[in-house]
């Protein structure tokens, strides 16, 4: 039985096919030795085997070098754009950073809430013609004197012949290249809305940047941001620029967290993000808040003192060990140099209060003052009249306290009530938690002065801060109060909007909330803003009478009492003659001397006492002098004396050397 014999196929001696683009399937040798053997059969002649060369020869690819290899492989390269599309993409995305969008959105903002401000801005003040006159005057007063004699900056034309006059109450030397641009009382009333404005604009800046260096979303951070520019207590200080003037607080913190690489989450210091150069700036930005006046600069100045002791020493004992050497130093160097230049500008700022403490031992405030402006803690719930929401509602409240406008301290209900949610559910630990809240509570019982078991907590300030003596309005704490509130509250936020993303990852497969979430998460950021709406007065500022532009100087004008001196310092600008009038938080004995002995005028005591300081003018406004003690003084001449009376536009001028 024959079988048949099956046998495996024999393995093929072929190699596999290369995938594209291998080396070895291309290679020249190998296609070569193929066309060599087959040109060497025996019984092809010359002819044949020439021809066979020469076609092998012509299949021989060329070498290719090994970079162009891949190139039928390669994307073709884009094209590279051209400096127009390269400078629009630029400027797209500096327009389109998250921080430019933030300033002019907070610009816009201050322009609509603080409107009709920029509507008139040449003839009209906020809140009313006290104390709005002489900021503007404050304003006007070192851009004009640091251009023509930097030497007397300090002494300004107003309450002739005193001296050291412009720090007789807060400065706004900050300011002064502002004061540097225009001449004369319009000039000024259009800086002080402006800057009235811009004072908004950068406290909302300077709070949403700490809010967000801390460890909170965008959203979240425009709580602190809405409540620090617009909290209800600011429309009662409408008119107190140098009280207003906050956002720089809340900017240099942010930016010193963000140069030593601190937030409130996470691990705290992060040494891979110190920025030595933000430190510095950070300091630069505490010592310009420092030239805007002590009122609100010196609690400032001891915060940040108290700041850098307490982390200097936490950060010493846990930190040191595990830093590097190399960090520390720059840490180190960096905060010595913004630190000195602080320094400087608080020492070079104090040493002229000083001199007008020695001059004037009345500018001293002692403890008894504080009686009169200490608030009660009712205060910290009543909102001024100014307040669009609350003001008609909180005038019972007001009732109640002695002076409104430095005791309507109110930070806003959503704000209070945000910042108690954010004491139970929050981003920031358990153990921040409870230090900004216990910070809340301090500080509201320091603000409250006297009010507190007779300041029991702030006496010990009063009596032992160098400079704390100065101050007499405890309440002004507020600012305080609302910055830590507003942290509790962002961070409560920023944890409602982190729960709203993790439900509808779990529930919809996307970490992009629903509509109705997201409103969920604006409703407290409109809250916070709708009781921020004010109903803040634009007064019309009278224009100074034309004769006062011409006058021999010095000059007094009649009636001499706070009011009409503020408005007569803001009429001085048109040419900063001096003048004997003046107004700010004391009366000079010199100034209240004047008003006693010129109620009489002009009579031989008067005019004597006049011509000691040096007064050659005496310009009496009829308009402002009826039921004053200087009611008398339009029947008389003054001919005996040897005074020339003269009746100009609807003024009275008495010139004292005589006709």
């Amino acid at each position: 039985m024959a079988t048949t014999e099956q046998h495996d196929p024999e393995p093929t001696t072929e190699p596999l096919a290369e995938p594209a683009g291998s080396d070895e399937a291309a290679e020249p040798n190998d296609t070569a030795e193929t066309a060599g053997t087959a040109g060497t059969d025996e019984t092809a002649g010359p002819a044949e085997t020439t021809e066979t060369d020469e076609a092998a020869e012509a299949a021989e690819p060329e070498e290719v070098p090994a970079e162009e290899r891949w190139a039928a492989f390669a994307p073709t390269p884009e094209r590279r754009p051209g400096r127009i599309r390269r400078a629009a993409g630029v400027v797209g995305g500096v327009l389109g950073h998250e921080w430019t969008l933030v300033c002019a959105g907070a610009l816009a903002l201050a322009v609509l809430l603080t409107w009709p401000a920029l509507r008139y801005p040449a003839y009209t003040l906020p809140q009313d013609l006290g104390d709005p006159t002489l900021v503007s005057w404050m304003l006007a007063w070192p851009g004009h004197i640091l251009l023509n004699d930097p030497s007397s900056l300090w002494h300004g034309n107003a309450f002739f012949p005193d001296r050291w006059s412009y720090v007789f109450t807060d400065t706004l030397l900050g300011y002064a290249p502002a004061g540097m641009i225009g001449d004369g009382p319009e000039a000024a009333l259009v800086r002080y809305n402006i800057m009235y404005v811009l004072v908004h604009a950068l406290a909302f800046v300077g709070a949403y940047a700490l809010a967000r260096q801390l460890g909170v979303d965008r959203i979240a951070a425009l709580v602190p941001a809405l409540a620090f520019a617009y909290a209800p207590w600011r429309l009662a200080q409408a008119g107190h620029l140098h009280v207003l003037s906050t956002g720089a607080i809340a900017l240099a913190l942010a930016m010193l967290a963000r140069g030593h690489g601190w937030t409130l989450r996470r691990k705290g210091f992060t040494p891979r993000k110190v920025r030595p150069g933000w430190i510095i700036a950070g300091w630069l930005v505490a010592a310009w808040q420092i030239s805007l006046g002590w009122g609100i600069g010196l609690p400032f100045a001891y915060v940040l003192l108290g700041v850098c002791a307490a982390v200097g020493i936490t950060w010493l004992i846990r930190r040191i060990r595990r830093r590097p050497r190399q960090r520390i130093r720059r840490i180190v160097v960096a905060n010595l140099i913004g630190g000195a230049v602080f320094a400087a500008v608080a020492v070079l700022m104090a040493l002229p209060y000083l001199a007008v403490v020695d001059a004037h031992p009345q500018a001293r405030r002692n403890f008894n003052v504080l009686y009169d402006f200490s608030p009660p803690l009712r205060g910290f719930f009543t909102a001024p009249e100014e307040s669009w929401l609350w003001g008609a509602l909180h005038a019972p409240s007001r009732d109640l306290v002695s002076w409104p406008p430095e005791m309507a301290l109110l930070p806003g209900f959503a704000l209070l009530g945000l910042a108690a949610a954010g004491v139970w559910f929050s981003v920031w630990s358990l153990r921040v938690r409870v230090a900004l809240a216990a910070g809340v509570v301090v500080t509201v019982l320091l603000a409250m002065g006297t009010e507190f078991f007779d300041g029991l907590l702030y006496r010990p300030l009063h009596e032992f801060l160098p400079g704390w003596d100065a101050l007499r309005t405890p309440g002004r704490l507020i600012i305080w109060i609302t910055l830590l509130l507003g942290i509790l509250a962002a961070g409560a936020l920023a944890a409602f909007r982190e729960r709203s993303r993790e439900f509808s990852l779990v529930r919809n497969g996307s970490a992009t909330p629903g509509p109705w979430l997201r409103f969920a998460a604006l409703v407290p950021v409109m809250l916070v803003l709708l009781e921020g709406l004010n109903t803040t007065p634009h007064e019309v500022v009278p224009r100074p009478p034309a004769p006062l532009a011409t006058v021999a100087s010095p000059v007094l004008v009649l009636p001499t009492n706070q009011d009409t001196d503020q408005l007569v310092m803001l009429w001085s600008t048109d040419r900063f003659e001096p003048v004997v009038n003046g107004g700010s938080g004391f009366t000079p004995a010199t100034l209240y001397e004047t008003r006693q002995v010129t109620q009489s005028f002009p009579d031989h005591e008067s005019v004597s006492h006049l011509r000691s300081l040096g007064v050659a003018t005496v310009v009496v406004l009829p308009d402002r002098i009826v039921d004053t003690p200087w009611e008398d003084v339009l029947l008389e001449t003054g001919e005996e004396l040897g005074v020339a009376r003269e009746d100009v536009d609807g003024v009275v001028l008495f010139h004292l050397d005589g006709p």
